[in-house]
């Protein structure tokens, strides 16, 4: 059975998303500010989190924050703002899927079942490798000949993806839809920004890149 955290300090709609969830089958726990919810991930370690933003003693952007840190559970964000830049945002620190209320409750669920889908389809391999790039799935870190490289949450999840599906030829409209969560012709420039900073950490010259190559009118694909 999987475990569901759901954060948000409205008691109806921890209720309405309670029953739902429990209806589907899932084990559902609750937390009513941040600190709670990060406690409760942490001791509990929940299969996918449904995390507000405003939520009271720590803001659900720091508690997405910290979790990417710790975790690569799947993290649903809900915010009452329709935003771009609070979606993007919520995106680039490492949130998988983000939802503006009011929404759909049937919608939710969809989405959770996707969100715990490819979390149980994910490599169970916790350290992949490319000549000397090392990635930790667990530690969420890496490293080149042996030096840490710091990456932020976006950047981490785009090299797993192309590591992971190495060989192949992924779109950019495929990056964004498997790593940011949504669909958009008009954000692919985002993919084209983030492979850019991944080239300036892990390629020894970035005009001649031996990892991430760039198949033109197509997309990307990981060589290595």
């Amino acid at each position: 059975m999987a475990k569901v955290l759901v954060v948000d300090d409205e008691p109806t709609l921890v209720a309405t998303l309670r029953f739902n969830l429990e209806r589907e089958g899932y084990d559902v726990l609750t937390a009513a500010d941040g600190e709670e919810a990060l406690n409760l991930a942490r001791k509990s370690r929940p299969d996918l989190i449904i995390l507000d933003l405003m939520l009271p003693r720590m803001h659900g952007f720091e508690v997405c924050r910290v979790l990417r840190k710790e975790s690569r559970v799947p993290i649903i964000m809900l915010t009452a703002r329709a935003d771009e830049v609070d979606r993007i945002v919520g995106l680039e620190i490492g949130a998988d899927d983000y939802v503006t209320k009011p929404f759909s409750v049937k919608e939710l669920m969809a989405r959770v079942r996707v969100r715990l889908r490819r979390w149980a389809e994910a490599p169970s391999e916790q350290v992949m490798l490319s000549g000397d790039v090392r990635a930790d799935i667990v530690r969420r870190e890496v490293t080149k000949g042996g030096k840490a490289i710091p990456l932020r949450p976006k950047e981490f999840d785009l090299l797993v993806y192309l590591m992971e599906n190495r060989g192949r030829v992924l779109t950019r409209e495929q990056l964004l839809q498997e790593v940011w969560g949504y669909n958009g012709f008009d954000q692919t420039r985002t993919v084209d920004v983030h492979v850019g900073r991944l080239r300036d950490k892990i390629e020894d010259n970035i005009d001649h890149p031996l990892h991430i190559l760039t198949v033109r009118g197509k997309g990307y694909r990981f060589a290595g």
